[in-house]
């Protein structure tokens, strides 16, 4: 160690699944040690992120019917199964300290990581592998979900998912990024759009939509944004080519109107809901679909024949190859993609930080400052 490390620290705990009421703040949390293998980051911003209030309420049960709704997430759920509460189907230890997108410096190394690191500035890699078998996605965790995340002055980190970062950017942008451009470039690997193609993002003025954009553009290919009306010139800003307003009723028509061809080479869908089958029915033969959430309904349905007989391919995206998150980085260096900050909230407010991330009324991130 370079520098004194306190004892104590501010963080907010999640006591257990529920509503807000379940987030607890503390002014005199232990700070964690940094284990072999492991780093100790003092945490300077993270980002708040559907998976947070997921796994607060449990969304993830499969007896949760509904979307994320603003009671729900505000709430919690009644009809849970805790035993398989989490993103990975299996439960959770409370007390925990959420928050994914963790932002920091290194301030101390366990036992075989090299001293040199501490004073790196780090974004964290929220997927956590096995370190013998990492390429096994069976055996992959999520920081702030498997073990303690970023919602806290200090946060303890696997070395090799402590990724430096080098560039003018403030904790509170780089926070904005890994959750969001992670999970979108995921995405959009596996719809893999070429120069010209046209694709459909759902969504588009969330976190991972707002990162879809600019990394579908960044591709060279075309975006139809699928988003709230009054969100529309903020949206299209972002390099959006075309806008549809969610509440449209005919979405083939719309789509039809716009892309050249009439229907659209890939969709990246982060809703799911009743427009799924309308999504589907806009691909091309041969299109690509990726979804990585259903925050407007997990149950869906649509004509198989779309899939069968147009020689679709339909992809989850949720576990990344190890590349992505470090290519994000090096993006992120570049000035190839940027920040889509909404508002900041001191750590303990939190829960209306999440309240206001359930209003929807903002696009891009809501970042906690700690």
């Amino acid at each position: 160690m370079t520098r004194a490390i306190p004892e104590t620290m501010r963080a907010m705990v999640t006591t257990g699944h529920g509503g807000l009421d379940k987030l607890e703040f503390h002014e005199d949390w232990p700070v964690p040690e940094a284990g072999p293998g492991w780093v100790l980051i003092r945490v300077g911003a993270c980002g708040c992120n559907n998976t947070d209030i997921n796994t607060r309420t449990a969304w993830y049960s499969e007896t949760v019917k509904s979307g994320i709704t603003n009671d729900g997430g505000a709430g919690g759920f009644t009809d849970i199964t805790p035993d398989s509460a989490s993103w990975g189907g299996q439960a959770l230890r409370f007390p925990l300290i959420q928050g994914a997108d963790a932002v920091g410096r290194i301030v101390a190394v366990g036992e075989g990581v090299d001293p040199g690191r501490i004073g790196e500035r780090v974004m964290v890699d929220g997927w956590l592998r096995d370190p013998h078998d990492p390429f096994d996605i069976e055996k992959s965790g999520y920081y702030g979900s498997e073990c303690n995340g970023g919602f806290a002055e200090y946060a303890t980190a696997p070395e090799a998912n402590a990724v430096k970062v080098e560039c003018d950017l403030g904790d509170v942008e780089l926070a904005t990024f890994m959750v969001a451009f992670s999970t979108a470039e995921g995405m959009v690997r596996h719809v893999d759009p070429k120069p010209g193609e046209w694709v459909l993002v759902t969504g588009a003025s969330g976190g991972v939509g707002t990162a879809a954009i600019q990394l579908v553009k960044r591709r060279g290919a075309k975006v139809i944004a699928l988003c709230s009306a009054t969100k529309a010139d903020e949206v299209r800003a972002l390099g959006a080519d075309a806008i549809i307003p969610r509440d449209t009723g005919d979405l083939v028509a719309v789509v039809g109107e716009i892309a050249p061809s009439g229907q659209v080479e890939g969709v990246v869908d982060v809703v799911g809901g009743p427009l799924f089958g309308q999504m589907i029915a806009s691909l091309r033969n041969g299109g690509r679909y990726a979804s990585s959430g259903a925050i407007g309904g997990p149950e869906v349905a649509f004509n198989l024949r779309h899939l069968v007989y147009r020689d679709l391919e339909m992809h989850g995206s949720t576990v990344t190859p190890i590349e992505v998150f470090h290519d994000v980085v090096r993006y992120i260096e570049a000035g190839e993609i940027r920040p889509v900050l909404s508002a900041t909230y001191p750590l303990e407010e939190l829960a209306q930080a999440q309240q206001a991330f359930l209003d929807k009324n903002y696009i891009g991130k809501i970042v906690i400052e700690i």
